[in-house]
């Protein structure tokens, strides 16, 4: 409560500070045959700034103050830039194209969060994903703190959105889609995410009900947008979580940009605050680059690379996990003998040629290869007992396990591998003409899949071992002698080879008009993809889906600056390689496409509040799912049962609040509240495994008004608790418990020497810098003890199976320093 109410305090006292804090609008001015114009005049007040030989520009305005800005060239018709209100350190791209023969004045309005999005996406600032701390900090720290997605895990990357699962999300780089890996089971193995936040320009969500062109899934949209360098760079952070340095190039002749980041990733800092004592070695690394090459005015291409490589040891040492009730409280003791070494090397090559036709038309063509080799290998020996706790406060004992009611051992065995080439060729194309705007794209992608499975899980108890519970197995020992050879418990024996073709395209029109004095914008979409599944031993099957979409929007001419979204249609999710996989490893090909219909209405409502911009954003949605594949999750591996044998529905609403609750600064808080749930095979619904029904997140930051250099950032995250999912492939039928709510809370503090507002003379020591701060972050502030899921130990004398929790992080501090030159 302290902290809470110096918090609030804190936010009260710095609505009466005002600092001049700046914003970024950059980009090329084009005249109509597209030629870049130089010694174009850009004025803004009494600053201005003039286009270089290739037409580019970079001006800095005040944020969170309206701003005109003025485009003036000999020949040329002035055009004027107006209602432009800024975020502080948001950066802008405009690229207008200036004309001869009429006047133009563009009264484009921006709100607080920049061009208000009749689409229905969210945009995040890239100043954002650097400063935000998290366990795993970057575009996915982010969204997990909007409404809709949820994520109840800090080392993992992976989120769901509105209901769905891992599987169900797009994430495209610069129009290229990227993948991670296949056989990563626990979050403490996933490492580095994609997406190198230090390489960001541009980060676009949606949460549901996107156009046609954004691709076949039942959820999400991540659309990521990275640097084309105006000038040379380099970018280094460091922290005891690891370490990441970004260079940053740009020809003399301006024609050849590049951008390469170089990260290192150890967890060994957060793993060692969970309860299990292990000798950890989570080494990750990774390298991209994105280089473009402008041959002409017309004509550009790009490139994308990436090489990851994640190593994964664990040497299990012991671990006591107390549960239970205050009236029966329980423990779980385990002593481990062996490790799990796992390794994950992926390699991303994406070429991407750009060619502008006219003014008007543009065509894209994208080539790119993914291939991943993946190896789990594991021996762990767990001699468990499972016990009373001794709660007595008197006792010397305290805490100890006593009245063990069953004592075993558990062998767990894999030996894993997989080999994965996806090969993409895709053809995007638009046109423009005055307010409408045609898009159209073509996509073949190969899928090569080769998997081997060998799984098994012995139990032992007082040195006899326990057999699988079929009729197969039974005996009338010790009457009559039963010597067969040892049979794992359970065991997953399967190699597949799987190829899959797809092909796919769309076709959509957006127009921007006008009813009356109100402003209308609609999207009406179709896309469509047919694919076939083949392979060894693999009955060759093909099937095609058709996915109708639209959006539309209106922002009234009212006094108030409000737009009003809806949109849906028809979402198809084809079968990936893991959703064709069954319980045995079988693939079965005849698995259709899960099939959603979305209704996704919204409402954007921007004002001032203590003259200060505020944007309130709510939104309701329902999705109708059937042909559903249904899933268990463990940690973060999905499990489908390769069936589309049930349906299920999502609703849900959320809003989020947002703007500068603290002057120069971006805050926001969002609330979500969803229901999900699934009936198979007709016996009745229950709740899927990602029904998390309240979500709370709030992003604050703050600085002290004497010492603006002096800076917090603050998440904090609230969600109740999804479904503990059952044990291997059970059924869910059997186990409906649910986990604790999640709460976590994750402080920054960073002292800024250097930014754009602060610099130094070239003889002052910190002149060379253009960025440099230091600080340090707290993860899980509060030592919330929160947990993903359950492990389930069986009882050797009832044959019964208890879920142990497997609790996260607690508490952790890390040190950062980040530098830019």
């Amino acid at each position: 409560m302290k902290f809470c109410k110096a918090t609030l305090t804190l936010v009260l006292l710095c609505q009466f500070y005002s600092l001049a804090q700046t914003a970024t609008i950059t980009g090329i001015v084009l005249n109509e045959a597209n030629t870049p114009l130089s010694n174009v005049n850009i004025s803004s007040g009494t600053s201005g700034t003039a286009t270089d030989a290739n037409g580019f520009y970079v001006i800095t305005i005040y944020a969170d103050t309206e701003t005109q800005l003025t485009f003036s060239h000999l020949g040329h018709k002035d055009l004027v830039l107006k209602g432009l209100l800024l975020s502080t350190n948001e950066t802008f791209e405009f690229s207008p194209i200036l004309k001869t023969n009429v006047v133009q004045v563009a009264g484009v309005t921006v709100s607080p969060r920049g061009r208000k999005e009749v689409t229905g996406t969210t945009s995040v600032s890239p100043e954002q994903l650097l400063k935000i701390p998290g366990a795993n900090a970057g575009v996915e720290n982010i969204l997990k703190l909007l409404p809709g997605v949820s994520s109840n895990n800090e080392l993992s990357t992976q989120y769901s959105v509105r209901g769905g699962n891992f599987d169900e999300n797009l994430v495209y780089v610069n129009e290229i889609e990227v993948y991670r890996p296949f056989l990563v089971r626990s979050a403490q193995q996933e490492g580095l995410s994609f997406v190198n936040s230090s390489m960001v320009q541009g980060v676009s969500f949606s949460a549901g009900g996107f156009q046609a062109k954004y691709g076949d899934k039942l959820s999400s949209v991540l659309d990521i947008t990275y640097k084309t360098p105006a000038t040379f760079s380099v970018e280094g952070d460091f922290s005891f979580l690891g370490a990441s340095a970004t260079l940053e190039t740009r020809s003399k002749n301006k024609k050849l940009t590049s951008i390469n980041g170089l990260r290192y990733r150890n967890n060994a800092l957060l793993l060692n605050s969970q309860q299990t004592q292990s000798n950890f070695n989570p080494s990750f690394t990774d390298l991209q680059s994105y280089f473009t090459y402008r041959f002409s005015n017309t004509f550009n291409l790009s490139f994308l690379g990436n090489l990851s490589v994640n190593n994964y040891t664990n040497e299990p040492l012991n671990r006591q996990t107390n549960f239970g009730t205050l009236q029966d409280p329980k423990a779980f003791t385990v002593f481990y003998e062996g490790k799990e070494v796992n390794r994950f090397a992926t390699a991303l090559g994406a070429f991407k040629g750009t060619y502008q036709v006219t003014e008007n038309t543009a065509l894209k063509l994208i080539a790119s290869l993914y291939h991943t080799t993946e190896e789990e290998y594991s021996d762990v020996i767990a001699s468990y007992q499972l016990g009373s706790v001794d709660s007595n406060l008197g006792s010397e004992t305290l805490g100890a396990t006593v009245n063990p009611r069953g004592v075993g051992s558990q062998f767990n065995r894999s030996r894993n591998d997989l080999d994965a080439l996806l090969l993409n060729l895709d053809h995007r194309g638009n046109h423009k003409k005055n307010d409408l705007v045609l898009e159209w794209g073509l996509k073949y992608t190969h899928e090569d899949i080769r998997d081997q499975l060998r799984e098994s899980e012995f139990i032992d108890s007082v040195g006899f071992s326990v057999r699988p519970p079929r009729s197969d197995f039974m005996n009338n020992q010790p009457e009559v002698p039963f010597n067969p050879p040892l049979e794992a418990f359970e065991s997953l024996t399967a190699t597949n080879f799987v190829k899959t073709n797809r092909f796919s395209g769309f076709f959509q029109l957006g127009k921007q008009t006008t009813w009356g004095d109100h402003d209308i914008y609609y999207n009406l979409g179709v896309r469509s993809q047919h694919w076939t599944v083949s392979g060894t031993g693999v009955e060759k099957v093909s099937q095609t889906v058709i996915s109708p979409r639209a959006q539309v929007a209106i922002k009234p001419n009212w006094e108030k600056d409000m737009l009003f979204r809806l949109s849906g249609g028809m979402y198809h999710q084809p079968p990936f390689y893991r959703e064709l996989r069954d319980s045995l490893g079988t693939i079965r090909p005849n698995v259709k496409a899960q099939k959603s219909i979305h209704i996704v209405g919204g409402n954007e409502y921007s004002f001032l509040l203590w003259e200060r911009p505020f944007t309130l954003i709510s939104e309701a949605y329902y999705k109708k799912l059937t042909n559903v594949n249904p899933y268990t999750i463990e940690d973060v591996r999905i499990r489908y049962s390769a069936t589309n044998d049930t349906r299920a529905y999502v609703y849900g609403a959320e809003m989020r609040l947002n703007g500068a609750f603290v002057p120069g600064t971006e805050s926001w808080i969002s609330l979500g509240y969803l229901k999900t749930e699934e009936n198979r095979n007709e016996r009745g619904y229950i709740s899927r495994p990602t029904d998390q029904r309240l979500k709370i997140g709030i992003l604050f930051q703050d600085y002290i008004p004497n010492i603006p250099e002096l800076k917090m950032y603050l998440n904090l995250v609230y969600s109740t608790g999804v479904p503990g999912g059952s044990p291997s492939y059970a059924d869910p039928y059997s186990f409906q418990n649910r986990l604790r709510d999640y709460r976590r809370a994750d402080l920054g503090i960073s002292y800024i020497f250097v930014d754009k507002n602060k610099r130094y003379g070239t003889a002052h020591w910190l002149g060379s810098f253009k960025a440099l701060s230091v600080g340090f972050e707290i993860f899980n502030l509060f030592n919330n003890q929160n947990s993903i899921t359950n492990t389930w130990v069986r009882d050797v004398d009832s044959k019964n199976e208890f879920a142990v929790p497997n609790f996260l992080t607690s508490r952790v501090l890390n040190l950062r320093l980040q530098m830019r030159l």
